[in-house]
Order: C-alpha cells, then structure tokens, then sequence
C-alpha cells in the first residue's frame, strides 16, 4: 500500500529561533538569557542574601567601626575590611553554588532501545518500565566495580552511578547530593566544592562577628570600669549579634562538620541517608587523602548543557518500507496514534472485517483497496476525509458508521454498503476470489 507523505510544515511556527534555555523541560530559572541557571525556589536566594549582608553591616556600623578608635595603627581598619571582604567573598560562593549547572544531565528527546534481557546484568524482581520494555534496574560494571544503575521513565534514560533525580529540579544531577533550599539549586557534581566552601565561610564568619562582639564589650567594660552586664546594655547591637551569631553557628557549623565527615568518606547526603555506608563496604572510598583531593584538586568536569546554544530541528525519520511494496509514512506507522488522536483509517477497518469473514491470510496480505477519484465524491457524508490542521496529513473520518461488530451484523450505511460491492466486483474480474466476501457482505446487510 502506498501512502502519500504529509505535506511539509511551515517553518513559521517552528522553534528554529529559540535557544535551549526558552525550552528547558525542567523546573529551572534562568537568568541572562541563560548564562546562570537557578531552581524553581530561586526566591529565597534573597533571604538567605539579607541573612548574611544585614548582621555585617551592623556590626561594621555599631561594633567595627567604633573599634577602630580603640586599637592604634591599621588594626582598627582592618577589622572593618577583613569584615566587609569576607563577606563578598561569602556571597560570590554563594552564587557560584546557586547560578551554575550543578551537573545536569540532558534528557532524551526518545527512550533508549530495547536490549536484549540477559539475566546477568538485569534486576529480575524489578520490573519493567511503563512505557517500554525495559529493564527498571540493570547492572553496570564501572572500573571493576558493578554498579545497579536505575531508568527514569522522565529523563527517559539510565542513570550513571551516583545520580538521582531531583523532584523540585526535575532534573537527573550526577552525585546528587541533596537539594538546598537556602541557595535554592541542587547540590551536586559541578557545585558541590563551593556549597562546602560556602558552608565554611559562612561559619567562619560567625565566628569572626561573634568574637569581635565580645572584645568591644570587654573594651567598654575597661574603659568605663563597669562589669559585663552594664557593658552589654550599653551595646544592644552587639547583644543582638551575639545571640544571631551563637545559633547560626549551631546550624552552619554542623552542616559544615557533617560533610567534612562526608568528604572524608567520599559519600553524599544520598548516600548517607538512602545507604548506610556504615554497615557496608563503600565503593567510592578511596581514603581520606584522596578523598579530599577528588573533592578540592580535581578538575570540575565541563557542563553536558549549553542553555544558550539555537535550538536544532529534528529530521523527520525517512518513510519506511512495508510488506506489501511501497512505503508508508512514518507518521502513520503507529495505529495507536491514530486511535487515541480519534484518526482511524476507514479503509483499514474495511480491509480487517473483509480478511475475518472472507479469505485466508495470504490473499488478505497481497490484495489492495483501490478508491478511484472520482468515487470519492459519491460517498455520503458520514465517511470524509478530512485534513489534520496540527499535522496536515489526511485521514478518514467515520461519523455515524459503525465498522464493529454488533449483535452479529455489520452496521453500515447504504453508501458504504455500495462501496464495498463494487471494490469486491473488482477483484471479482481480477480473479482475487473476492465473491465470497461480496456475498458475505450482502448477507450481513441490515435489513
């Protein structure tokens, strides 16, 4: 059977123009036509901004800066400076952890081939994915060591070792480690050096307001000759801070001791908490030395996304050849897309009910169903053909008619009734051995 190819699209509506970013699957914020890429909670990025800029500067203005007249030379300066350098320089690893790719990795635009299913490198208890039938989990071996990598039905691809998807991403991100709400990206390959080095600093930074909040009131309590308690009324900015500071270093502190005890391991918090290492050999430990030298001196590897690159234009698949000669388009390969689009062909329900009632397998896979022109205009207006607007290609259309069986019969109308009849006279005269099928369906003609 020969079926004629949709016409070409108009390039008009296509995506030719739009860069990777504009049409990112994923839950990501982008930010200078893609030059920095956010999480979908990017917002509170801001509060954890004012959280770390506003108790600098009050310390600078009521604390700092009036230690400047108590100690001599440059030393009162560079109290202020060491303040206010610190904490650009806490804000930049910020932003490096929060506006870069923390390791994304490109989804398919099509689910991976089916492989052959080999008991030794697949899960059997695991099932097959939904779509396809793949294996859910399957064995991979990476430097000697076998690894069970897991398919996401979303990115529609197997996940290397140490990946996992991130739900509020929407994202598969290589060593996934957790995702932050207080830098509102994923913590994972790419950015996972400087969220530590953030960490750090920013407990660093605690340490330092907080210890220069007590030398001020030690200062006032030798100048004044007054006890601590007066002291500390006197400077309810340094109160105030030393409070903040006492609890944000509990919560920063820990975090940064909790993955010193990670690096040094060579785990993430997905594997801690998902795993339990502790009860079991980790494959990635490759001592504390090392482990360390992975995570600070190794070369962070290149992003797999170039959000500003121009969006490419898939090739549409060539036409492919069926059994009976000819080619067939490769929109119309699939009879399910027709079915659930609401397009199925009505000479292919016509051809099915005349190879059940009427001939053996072998005729109903040679013979053809010819429509000449010039019938078509005679046919009623319960069968058309329409033209997709979305796809533009052309299908039939049954409105009233009912090709299925029902109560025994077949449900035609008239028209289609005198269609059949004479296509079946036509093989009748071509010596196809139709006859039976044309009397079968004058047989089976509602009365």
């Amino acid at each position: 059977m020969y079926v004629v190819p949709p016409p070409p699209r108009s390039e008009s509506g296509s995506n030719s123009d739009l860069r990777v970013y504009q049409t990112w699957k994923g839950s990501n914020k982008f930010f200078l036509q893609g030059r920095f890429v956010f999480g979908p909670d990017v917002r509170s990025l801001a509060l954890t901004i004012c959280l770390i800029a506003v108790p600098v500067t009050i310390f600078c203005i009521f604390v700092a800066r009036k230690l400047m007249d108590d100690f001599s030379d440059n030393w009162g300066v560079s109290i202020v400076s060491v303040a206010v350098v610190f904490t650009i320089y806490d804000l930049i690893l910020l932003l490096l952890t929060s506006g870069r790719d923390p390791g994304i990795i490109p989804r398919n635009a099509h689910p991976p081939e089916p492989e052959p299913l080999d008991s030794s490198n697949v899960d059997a208890g695991a099932g097959q994915t939904p779509q396809l039938r793949l294996p859910r989990i399957k064995e991979v071996e990476v430097d000697g060591v076998t690894f069970k990598v897991k398919y996401c039905d979303t990115c529609m691809l197997y996940r290397p070792p140490r990946c996992s998807h991130c739900s509020i991403c929407n994202n598969c991100v290589e060593k996934f480690d957790h995702h932050c709400p207080w830098v509102g990206q994923c913590i994972g390959r790419r950015n996972y050096r400087f969220f530590f080095m953030f960490v750090f600093s920013t407990t660093l930074l605690c340490i330092y307001v907080f210890a220069f909040c007590w030398v001020y009131i030690r200062k006032i309590t030798e100048s004044e000759h007054i006890t601590i308690l007066k002291a500390m009324l006197k400077t309810p900015a340094s109160i105030v801070l030393i409070i903040y500071t006492f609890i944000s270093m509990w919560f920063v502190g820990g975090l940064t001791a909790f993955h010193l005890y990670l690096i040094s391991t060579n785990q993430t918090t997905y594997e801690n908490f998902r795993y339990r290492y502790d009860r079991r050999s980790n494959p990635h430990n490759k001592g504390v030395v090392n482990n360390f030298k992975e995570t600070f001196c190794s070369a962070i590897p290149p992003s797999k996304n170039d959000f500003r690159a121009m969006v490419h234009r898939e090739p549409p698949l060539p036409p492919r050849s069926v059994a009976g000669g000819g080619f067939m388009s490769p929109n119309m390969g699939k009879a399910s897309d027709d079915i659930e689009m609401g397009r199925k062909a009505v000479w292919a329900d016509m051809g099915s009910a005349m190879s059940e009632h009427g001939g053996d397998g072998k005729d109903g896979n040679n013979e053809r169903l010819h429509v000449k022109d010039g019938e078509l205009g005679e046919l009623s207006p319960d069968v058309r053909t329409t033209v997709d607007e979305q796809s533009g290609r052309p299908s039939m259309h049954p409105r009233r008619s009912s090709w299925g069986r029902k109560s025994g019969s077949w449900d035609m109308s008239p028209e289609v009734m005198a269609l059949a009849a004479r296509v079946g006279g036509e093989h009748n005269q071509n010596g196809g051995g139709s006859s039976s099928r044309s009397g079968l369906m004058t047989e089976n003609r509602p009365t």
